[in-house]
């Protein structure tokens, strides 16, 4: 028996967009549109006439912004939003914090005037809608609120060495804030974390910028070629895969130029499988909240090499798509919930470092 189609309500102050996205959207046999919103106002109208699923969002709109309508939104009737976000600096720091209010995803607002970039844009758009419907929103609650005391370990337990397992993390759909949340915990002087992050390319760099702010690690985009260090945690560059090898001191990021993976560029399970490769069991991998399954069979190359492998629980991730894929094929030795993630990744690294 089929599923009933995912209901969504598309908000945006621009009439031409609203008439594209709609269009577009309805394209798709698991959706319905079944309404459109020039502003938050109306929108609050809709959505207690239509009972949408899903809605997306734009930022920029007159008489009350995206984000105070979002803020709004998950204090009084938390339901799945999809961000459209404009491709500039400013629309970068507006989709984070947009995804620390509780947004599900951020997706790059298409331009009308450039047909085919428009058709894949909302191809990727009705894809995020649909996976959306089924993401965990609680009210007045955000994913990482309930773990915002997790335990950080002494940064002495880890005395500045190179020899010091990785760390390697990969997350889609609630991502952002899940990895906020765990490199907050880091010690400055931990093992050294890879990071892939499925988020639009335009809202990379901003994304690095404000990890960094929140963490004790250096949190850098990678170079190719550059040493991986401890107390160090890295990031791709916008639209490159990030990956370990092995260069003549040790072992170094590299930036395969290589087309998507699983539909995804950076994709987790490109690095994944070259910490398999090439670090073996001095590593402890962690697949966190995501849609689709990027990132399982990596995971289990890293199990299968020697690593110790975790997931984010069911019960506190947005999407447990990825983390769900990965225990279906036996990836993961355990399931964590995310307020005890960083306490149990430097746990295996500990354990790893001893052995």
């Amino acid at each position: 028996m089929s599923r009933p189609p995912v209901r969504v309500l598309v908000v945006d102050d621009s009439a031409v967009m609203r008439q594209l996205l709609a269009g577009m959207l309805s394209r798709d046999p698991g959706i319905e549109v079944v309404g459109t919103a020039a502003d938050p106002l109306i929108a609050r109208d809709k959505i207690r006439r239509l009972d949408p699923h899903v809605l997306t969002l734009d930022i920029e709109m007159p008489r009350m912004n995206g984000l105070e309508f979002l803020a709004e939104l998950m204090r009084e009737r938390p339901m799945p939003v999809i961000m459209v976000s404009s491709l500039t600096e400013r629309g970068a720091a507006a989709s984070l914090q947009a995804l620390e209010l509780g947004a599900v995803d951020v997706v790059a607002k298409p331009r009308a005037t450039a047909i085919h970039e428009f058709e894949s844009s909302a191809a990727d758009i009705a894809a995020k809608v649909r996976q959306a419907a089924r993401a965990r929103v609680q009210a007045g609650l955000r994913h990482t609120d309930h773990g915002s005391s997790a335990p950080r370990a002494a940064p002495a337990a880890f005395p500045a060495s190179r020899a010091l397992p990785l760390l390697a993390i990969g997350a889609s759909a609630g991502g952002t804030e899940a990895i906020r949340h765990v490199l907050a915990a880091m010690p400055d002087n931990g093992p050294p974390v890879l990071v892939v992050q499925h988020i639009p390319g335009a809202f990379s760099r901003a994304f690095v910028a404000r990890l960094a702010r929140h963490s004790p690690m250096q949190v850098k985009e990678a170079r190719h070629g550059a040493p991986i260090l401890p107390g160090h945690a890295y990031l791709p560059p916008p639209e490159r895969h990030l990956a370990v090898t092995r260069g003549k001191s040790g072992l170094e990021c590299a930036l395969p130029d290589a087309g998507p993976v699983n539909h995804h560029r950076p994709s987790v399970d490109v690095l994944f499988h070259s910490i398999a490769a090439h670090a073996g069991a001095r590593a402890v991998g962690a697949l966190l909240t995501g849609m689709g399954d990027d990132g399982a069979r990596g995971l289990l190359a890293m199990r299968m090499a020697g690593a110790r492998t975790l997931v984010q629980d069911k019960a506190t991730s947005v999407v447990w798509g990825m983390p769900g894929a990965a225990m279906r094929i036996q990836a993961a030795d355990e399931s964590v919930p995310l307020p005890q993630i960083p306490a149990r990744l430097l746990e295996l690294a500990a354990a790893s470092r001893r052995a």
